[in-house]
């Protein structure tokens, strides 16, 4: 392993000797459709956005046979007939994700969420507690996922998170999907590891640094303190350090609030029916209002998307005189939205949903002529559809209308 300056060795925070795994989820939205149907396994799979929209994952079988990453689904069907395509479930996505990372969160008390897929793991003194080195560590972890949740995953496991992350995508290719870069073992996985690979550096600043003569991880890490600094700031430099496995970006446990939700989706025909974009809106905010209630927290500002036939984007938004994570809150002040922005004479492919602005419920403010008991009321409302949801599954109740009508009152009324 390469010697550290000695202006950095001296932050002893930095050279704490952790064992950081990244748990990736192999395929994931793949690998979901698979544990929902298992007639699924060891057939060519893609999961696509929807009826017109595009691949958005793959299985190993789809990619064997050539199937790009983000093609058009009607190009795909065409060029790939033999190839089963599905569209996607995100919410059955998130269910799963969830069963996985309280899996981990059991197994050791610090946990990142880095996506739906991906998670940070802090391994160290884990070997002793389990009585196994941390390869048998990671493989025991791998294989009780793949029992107790029926996901496959990849697991790498080194010092730091940026080194982990390397560790991971060697993972992959490896018979056991277990990759481990110990001390010993962090120049190897450098020099294997392209440029484009490290975490947080790209497609877009890869070609910057081979411009530079910089091609792998181990060439980057080789440059002075002085030229990264100057070309690339305070974070070009700490990752040099993160490469070379001093642990600067520790593990956060905390629940990041979101900057915003929106959730969207293609109509399967193209229509100018105000009442069915309606609809389509209400099931859009609802998602999104679940979404804001799982993360704990309320918004103060709306934005409605509405697209066209030929792809002409209109958006509009406002702000709330209130917080709220409540769907019927929301849609009074969406559905005037919706209707300024309709014209009946337009074909419409898609209608969504932006919430924005966002406050913790912990913090937020009781204004003076709030209603605060049908605020309660809305709360539990909320809450309860999110609990029936969670047992019953997505839509186990739905809502509706005709025309102008109290949506709340019409909801409960059919429910």
């Amino acid at each position: 392993m390469i010697n550290l300056n000695k202006h950095w060795d001296k932050r002893s925070h930095m050279n704490e000797q952790k064992y950081i795994a990244l748990i990736d989820c192999d395929s994931f939205f793949v690998s979901c459709e698979r544990k929902l149907n298992p007639m699924l396994n060891g057939k060519p799979v893609c999961v696509v956005s929807g009826d017109r929209g595009c691949v958005i994952a793959r299985s190993i079988e789809a990619k064997e046979m050539g199937i790009p990453m983000g093609i058009p689904l009607f190009m795909a069907k065409k060029d790939f007939s033999k190839c089963i395509y599905i569209n996607a479930k995100h919410y059955e996505y998130s269910i799963i994700s969830n069963q996985v990372m309280n899996f981990l969160k059991n197994f050791s008390p610090n946990v990142e969420i880095y996506s739906i897929d991906e998670a940070f793991v802090d391994l160290t003194g884990l070997s002793k507690l389990y009585k196994k080195n941390y390869y048998d560590l990671a493989k025991s972890i791998r294989d009780l996922i793949a029992q107790e949740v029926g996901i496959p995953v990849s697991i790498g496991v080194s010092r730091t998170k940026a080194l982990a992350k390397l560790a991971s995508d060697k993972s992959k290719t490896t018979e056991n999907h277990v990759y481990i870069a110990g001390k010993c073992g962090i120049t190897r996985l450098l020099k294997e590891s392209k440029i484009e690979e490290i975490w947080g550096i790209g497609r877009r600043l890869a070609p910057r640094l081979r411009g530079h003569g910089i091609y792998t991880a181990y060439d980057y890490v080789q440059k002075n303190d002085t030229w990264l600094k100057s070309r690339f700031g305070k974070n070009g430099l700490e990752l040099k350090y993160e490469l070379l496995g001093n642990l600067i970006n520790k593990i956060s446990t905390e629940t990041k609030i979101p900057k915003s939700i929106s959730d969207t989706k293609s109509f399967p025909e193209f229509t100018s029916d105000l009442n069915y974009i309606k609809n389509e809106l209400m099931i859009h905010i609802h998602a999104a209002c679940r979404k804001l209630r799982n993360a704990d927290c309320k918004c103060k500002t709306i934005g409605v998307i509405l697209k066209t036939k030929d792809f002409r984007v209109f958006y509009e938004k406002t702000n709330l005189e209130f917080s709220t994570n409540f769907e019927f809150e929301i849609s009074q002040i969406a559905f005037p939205i919706l209707e300024k922005m309709y014209d009946p004479r337009i074909l419409y492919r898609s209608v969504g949903i932006v919430l924005d602005n966002f406050n913790p419920c912990e913090n937020e403010q009781i204004q003076l002529f709030d209603d605060t008991q049908r605020r309660e009321k809305n709360e539990k409302l909320g809450k309860s559809l999110d609990k029936l949801e969670a047992k019953f599954g997505r839509n186990i109740v739905t809502t509706g209308f005709t025309g102008k009508v109290d949506y709340k009152q019409d909801f409960l009324t059919k429910n």
